[in-house]
């Protein structure tokens, strides 16, 4: 890939609106997606990422912003004039079609010469792993299938952006893990751009180069996986992305002489006996265990603080079992973590 491609965003969305009525699904979003990384759009239902999606494909048209790909304003663009290809939850393909047929529909559209279809149709089934599937019918498929061989009918099309729209969403939980390493190995392989929508954070930390997080249609966060993690930057973003503790008011007094609110992951802190010495640049804190949650792998502690407030301390279960971390239900405990874990976050 010509390096200087690079330069020029693959999508960009300046100061993007799209208003339905008094519903604003987008609110003045600015964003760019680098050409050739794969970029999430991560939020909870209705927080606009799929209506940016929509904007992007030319389903939906922008109140007020220009919407770019790779440098050319595409507003009045029609969804067909535009170089992207879109990949739905539903996969969307025909039942009276074979495999192949199905691949191969939008180029025998464009009147691609039936040999170049055929070369074509092959190689997208060998990228998605399927060759030997050509001839069935979507009906003889299992989900997974059905999956890879939707993401081959808008791969054969060499578009230079790819939409997916939660396109794992109706796979069950050990597919969609499965899926999430393949559809990234894919992106590597074929190089375009891939823009993808999902409300599950760890798909979203999985598969991202970077990651949007999206909150009322608007964007509170943009930031590679381990960014947007450790770093967040608002209380939506340290509540919405893992699990967090936000820590407020007296007790954030208290421990930081702030009463700023700061937030801290419940894999950070370490829960050991009243009365343990501290090292320097650590926070100590009494309290009581209120509830245990066993996990299998790993179990999760509310954990009552003196002052008021709660906190939650994850730990994994290395050599305990069931009934040896439910014990600790009613235990003093006390809760430490180093403050350079702490993370203060914008008010507004």
């Amino acid at each position: 890939m010509d390096k200087s491609s690079n330069l020029i965003p693959a999508v960009r969305f300046e100061n993007v609106s799209r208003h339905f009525g008094e519903v604003k699904a987008v609110d003045d979003v600015s964003l760019e997606i680098h050409d050739g990384e794969f970029f999430s759009m991560l939020g909870p239902s209705g927080s606009g990422k799929t209506t940016c999606l929509r904007l992007i494909a030319g389903f939906e048209q922008p109140n007020l912003g220009s919407i770019f790909l790779h440098g050319a304003r595409v507003n009045e663009l029609p969804p067909y004039a535009r170089d992207v290809n879109t990949v739905f939850q539903d996969y969307a393909l025909f039942p009276h079609m074979s495999v192949e047929e199905n691949v191969g529909y939008g180029l025998m559209v464009k009147k691609v010469a039936k040999a170049e279809r055929t070369r074509r149709v092959q190689e997208t089934l060998e990228l998605v792993r399927l060759p030997q599937m050509a001839k069935r019918k979507p009906s003889q498929l299992s989900g997974g299938q059905r999956q890879r061989i939707a993401l081959a009918r808008a791969l054969v099309n060499r578009p230079r952006v790819l939409l997916l729209d939660e396109p794992l969403g109706a796979l069950d939980l050990k597919l969609r893990q499965e899926m999430q390493i393949e559809l990234k190995e894919i992106q590597k392989q074929v190089g375009i751009t891939f823009v993808f929508v999902t409300h599950d954070q760890e798909e979203a930390l999985t598969m991202s180069d970077r990651i949007a997080v999206f909150n009322a249609g608007r964007v509170e966060q943009i930031g590679a996986p381990a960014e947007i993690y450790e770093h967040p930057q608002t209380a939506f973003v340290a509540g919405f992305v893992g699990t967090s503790n936000l820590v407020h008011s007296q007790v954030a007094q208290k421990l930081t002489g702030s009463n700023e609110t700061f937030s801290i992951r419940p894999e950070k802190i370490r829960m050991v006996e009243p009365g343990t010495q501290v090292q320097n640049g650590w926070t100590a804190l009494d309290g009581a265990v209120r509830e245990v949650v066993y996990l299998g792998m790993l179990t999760r502690y509310i954990v009552a603080i003196e002052g008021g407030g709660e906190l939650t301390v994850v730990r994994q279960n290395l050599d305990e079992t069931s009934m040896d971390v439910l014990r600790a239900r009613g235990k003093r405990v006390q809760l430490t973590w180093q403050r350079t874990f702490d993370r203060v976050l914008d008010q507004a």
